[in-house]
């Protein structure tokens, strides 16, 4: 039996209560939803370019780094299973970071020492937040200032890293520009979503979002010599798990020693703050989402997400340590499935179908040997696309956060720190200016409007 066919008006997407989670299973609780799948099916390009990070930072063969995208690729599956209604990802901003802090230590087993002890306690922090009931209390006594500074920030750095010196526009510009380009006209114009019900392709781009962007970037890359053609293999893909338990994780490697713990608290702490800025943007575009349809109400509980890619963290740190973190939000995607859920019961029937569908489509496409290789040659472009739409709508969002002028000039700055020096840096001066202009009260006074 379908449960979710007899959803009332108004109503939540049905689920099994299980304590602090909802458990909602495909087919049974939400309708399966194609479009989103098939996105998923390439878009699995954007998980795979955390292979290049691993290589880099660690010397990780490709099946063994393989091998933990396919794990966080299962770990993803948590947050709609459980009741989140997300698109989960990496901590993106986070992840020069990390790098930073990681490459202090001499490569090899020291190297993974650090990065199991920094992920473990990230984890740990995320979990006890979520279980005490804080984490929801955090994201309500934040300032709003704070709160738009950190995502305007992270939308900044996000669009930052394409950009820079070296960055992967310099290696795919004419690509990049292409796919950006239409990408943002089918996702976030007027004019398209005037004009895609006149005709049936132009509703059939309109639903498959952002797959026929990494489709097209598949044979415009070659066309401009900026990638080599696909060499399709056929298949299923072959991950190493051997060699990433042996090499890679406490089993091979053992524990870290304490200290390393203790030299982790820094980098925890900066990469917390950048994680939260995701969360208070998961709520943000979810209530626009909730705005638009009246027809399902949309529980998002930052101290339910807080277990989740909390546990996804402490998860990894044991069997698979991942550079790119485990997130509460994938936010260009989120935004992708999102619009398309604005659309209607129609287009989409529930948001848990359509980020299920999504990322039971992109660990599909990890296992296909076909798939991959396909995309292989554009996973430096799938990853800037995902950054420049996750930037247009964290700077969207962190205005939107401001209850002020005066807000928003915070905000600005904040933002600007942050890209320039740090998360804790910005975070540092948010709480100072919030201080000199507002008092003790640290917030907008409940009577200005400007």
């Amino acid at each position: 039996m379908s449960l979710w066919k007899h959803r009332k008006p108004g109503a939540e997407a049905p689920f099994w209560g299980l304590g602090p989670f909802k458990i909602r299973l495909p087919f049974l609780h939400y309708r399966f939803e194609w479009p989103d799948y098939f996105q998923g099916l390439l878009m699995c390009a954007v998980d795979l370019a955390a292979i290049s990070l691993m290589a880099e930072l660690l010397g990780m063969p490709f099946e063994a780094a393989l091998a933990i995208v396919l794990i966080n690729g299962l770990f993803y599956l948590l947050h709609h299973l459980l009741g989140d209604p997300v698109v989960p990802g990496w901590i993106t901003p986070a992840i020069p970071l990390l790098m930073m802090y990681v490459s202090t230590f001499p490569e090899g087993e020291s190297r993974v020492h650090a990065l199991i002890a920094f992920q473990m306690m990230l984890g740990a922090f995320a979990m006890v937040l979520g279980a005490s009931g804080i984490a929801r209390r955090v994201v309500h006594y934040i300032p709003s200032a704070i709160k738009a500074g950190i995502i305007m920030g992270a939308g900044l750095a996000a669009v930052a890293v394409v950009f820079e010196e070296g960055g992967r526009f310099e290696s795919f510009p004419m690509t990049i520009s292409i796919a950006v380009g239409i990408a943002f006209y089918l996702i976030f114009s007027r004019h398209f979503a005037a004009i895609q019900n006149k005709h049936w392709l132009l509703a059939l781009i309109g639903k498959l979002g952002i797959f026929p962007i990494i489709a097209l970037a598949i044979v415009v890359a070659p066309l401009f010599g900026e990638a080599p053609w696909p060499d399709i293999e056929w298949g299923l893909t072959s991950p190493d798990f051997v060699t990433m338990f042996t090499e890679y994780t406490l089993f091979g490697v053992g524990l870290p020693p304490l200290m390393m713990f203790v030299t982790a608290i820094p980098t925890v702490l900066a990469a917390y703050i950048v994680l939260f800025g995701d969360v208070l943007q998961s709520k943000a575009i979810l209530d626009e989402a909730d705005e638009a349809r009246q027809d399902e109400k949309i529980d998002y509980s930052p101290d339910r997400a807080h277990i989740i890619f909390g546990a996804r963290n402490f998860g990894m740190s044991i069997i698979g340590p991942d550079v790119a973190m485990c997130g509460p939000l994938w936010a260009a995607m989120h935004v992708v499935i999102v619009e398309r859920f604005k659309k209607g019961r129609k287009a989409m029937d529930s948001i848990f179908g359509g980020a299920g569908s999504f990322r039971w489509g992109t660990n599909t496409g990890l296992l296909l040997l076909p798939v991959v290789s396909l995309v292989q040659p554009i996973l430096g472009i799938a990853l800037a696309l995902t950054l420049l739409i996750q930037g247009y709508v964290s700077v969207r969002i962190g205005i939107q956060e401001a209850k002020s002028e005066r807000d928003l000039g915070i905000a600005g700055v904040i933002a600007a720190i942050l890209v320039v020096k740090g998360a804790t840096w910005a975070f540092a001066a948010g709480i100072l200016l919030c201080f000199l202009i507002y008092g003790w009260r640290l917030r907008t006074p409940s009577k200005e409007t400007r």
